[in-house]
């Protein structure tokens, strides 16, 4: 039987450093990593990719913040910025794909599918707002903000006044059935893209965008959980996972437990809570429903090693 695998892979995974940030650098970046995901798929994997979005994001809100400025343009909102970032993004990742399949003799299609995420309405996280985004303003434009577009803004460490917005759970995959019918043709599909669309149910089934950011390791473990995945891969800047992360008497982990997952993030100490610690927990969420499931967190590069069993942080039952 065929094996079914979901990959999430970080948004930053696509922008190398400081110096590389155009298109092209991206798609560059994208190529790197669709070339991991093709030697799984020649091992007998099908795959789902979930991937960030948050610099792509960023970069889409300065460009609509700076235009905005001339007659007759307008400034995007924020799900509409997460739309747009799932079909370039995906764009990227669809056709470096398709094109390694091809240079392998792999006849696999290859389609990303716009992803809308319902999230709870009445979720705390929409009245304590986190997640900083956009531009940093001078306090005067962010009161401004705040009053004319009802937005929630904070000083950030010193450096200006931010936008910042919530960040609630997803509950449902609003396009789980379109996903399941291509998984099951046999097609790769890169979906959930930055966590998915966030939307609310007004009522009655009708779903509505809501400025939200949703973690994209929590899409691709909800996503994981529907599908039954066989494995759940984290693709991330790192190629194991670390206890004491950083700290001199740091401890490298080839594999763990969901038990020991469970104990070490419930410490506090050893996984930040921006970075590790929401992937930890994407993944205990996974194990918990699916007692037969693996999870895998590595770095791009090293994807092929790890299936092999030769790196990589393998989390198990």
């Amino acid at each position: 039987m065929t094996k079914l695998a979901v990959v999430a892979i970080g948004g930053n995974s696509l922008i190398k450093d400081e110096k590389h940030k155009t298109v092209e650098d991206q798609y560059q970046a994208a190529k790197e990593t669709t070339y991991h995901i093709a030697d799984m798929i020649e091992a007998g994997w099908d795959v789902a990719i979930g991937h960030g979005n948050g610099p792509q994001v960023g970069f889409i809100l300065r460009r609509s913040e700076i235009a905005a400025k001339v007659e007759g343009m307008h400034e995007v909102p924020l799900d509409v910025c997460g739309a747009d970032s799932q079909g370039a993004i995906g764009y990227a990742l669809q056709q470096n794909l398709q094109n390694e399949l091809y240079r392998r003799g792999i006849k696999k299609n290859v389609a990303t599918v716009v992803t809308q995420v319902l999230v709870d309405k009445n979720d705390p996280a929409f009245q304590n707002p986190t997640k900083p985004i956009g531009s940093f303003m001078d306090e005067a434009e962010a009161k401004r903000r705040e009053k004319e577009l009802a937005w929630t803004v904070r000083e950030d460490a010193g450096r200006g006044w931010r936008r910042v917005v919530a960040s609630p759970l997803p509950k449902e995959v609003v396009e789980l059935d379109t996903v399941k019918t291509l998984l099951d043709a046999g097609i790769i599909v890169i979906t959930v893209g930055g966590g998915g669309i966030p939307v609310i149910d007004k009522g009655e089934g009708e779903y509505v965008g809501t400025a939200a950011v949703i973690d994209k390791d929590y899409a691709s473990s909800l996503l994981a959980r529907e599908i039954k995945a066989d494995l759940f891969v984290i693709s991330t800047a790192v190629e194991k996972v670390a206890l004491n992360f950083g700290k001199p008497d740091q401890k490298w982990l080839d594999k763990m437990t969901l038990a020991e997952a469970k104990q070490y993030l419930a410490e506090g100490v050893h996984f930040a809570k921006g970075s590790m610690a929401p992937k930890i927990q994407a993944i205990i969420w996974f194990l918990e429903t699916n007692p037969n499931g693996k999870a895998l967190i590595t770095n791009p590069e090293n994807i092929g090693r790890a299936l092999k069993g030769e790196t990589g942080t393998w989390i198990v039952p």
